[in-house]
């Protein structure tokens, strides 16, 4: 059992397995209660029911398919009106290795459903309260395809580009009020992912990171005062150097008049 004093509530979406199962055990140890939500009302409850035996604390389920706006809106309505939620991680997710030549225009609707408009709605949510309070944390779960985008479907690498930028606006929004965001990307992660996105031999790769790994990297980032987590980038300055090109070629967009090398007249 936890001796932690209690750091409040985090909830925790796709949190019946992977990579939300093992932030729920950690975040748990760390203190938190925690408000699980995914599809398998089955498999949440044996979540919560061996972490609550692991660690006393208060662990509630809230099933719910975040591609249905009337469950969506139950998972809003909580994070709105639950003063002890001091955490929001953004973790659930749907991914495909697939081709716009094979890809099923319908399944990448439903991925853009879950991986943007889910979590952006669940963010928005979330944020008045923690701003009012001066404090809380959001923890998104992006990928590295985010940056690598022509490694796997590009709705899919899209969508997690669309997580690191709106995390670069969320700090810029947020972080002068006291409320911690992180952007986490990791790489290829030995999850169920992969089964359902049409390539399960990547779970066993000698590139592919456990869930354990990835979660507990992302952890000591965020202790770290990371912004951006990257668990698989091993030169740390590689991102500091992306990052910092990226944000000093931003300051020259700010022209009237076309490059000269478009040659249009004036």
């Amino acid at each position: 059992m936890s001796n932690v004093s209690s750091k409040g509530t985090a909830l925790v979406t796709g949190a019946s397995s992977g990579i939300g199962a093992i932030y729920a055990d950690r975040l748990a140890k760390r203190g938190y209660d925690l408000i699980l939500v995914a599809r398998n009302e089955a498999r949440l409850n044996a979540v919560a029911s061996r972490i609550h035996a692991e660690t006393g604390r208060e662990i509630k389920v809230l099933p719910a398919d975040l591609n249905d706006k009337e469950s969506l809106a139950k998972v809003e309505a909580v994070l709105r009106n639950d003063a002890s939620i001091t955490m929001l991680v953004n973790n659930a997710g749907l991914g495909s290795v697939a081709s716009i030549l094979q890809a099923d225009v319908d399944q990448m609707d439903a991925m853009i459903g879950v991986n943007i408009t889910a979590l952006t709605r669940l963010t928005y949510a979330v944020a008045p309260a923690f701003g009012a309070r001066g404090s809380g944390t959001i923890v998104n779960i992006a990928s590295v395809v985010g940056i690598a985008v022509e490694q796997l479907n590009g709705v899919y690498s899209a969508s997690k580009s669309y997580v690191l930028s709106f995390g670069h606006s969320l700090q810029k929004d947020l972080g002068g009020k006291g409320v911690r965001v992180q952007t986490v990307l990791p790489g290829a992660t030995a999850t169920e992912f992969w089964d359902i996105a049409g390539y399960a031999p990547q779970k066993t790769s000698p590139v592919t990171m456990s869930a354990e790994d990835v979660v507990d990297a992302a952890l000591a980032g965020l202790d770290a005062g990371e912004e951006v987590t990257i668990p698989g980038l091993y030169e740390a300055e590689a991102w500091t150097d992306w990052e910092a090109g990226r944000r000093e070629m931003s300051k020259k967009f700010g022209n009237a008049k076309p490059a000269p090398r478009y040659h249009v007249a004036a």
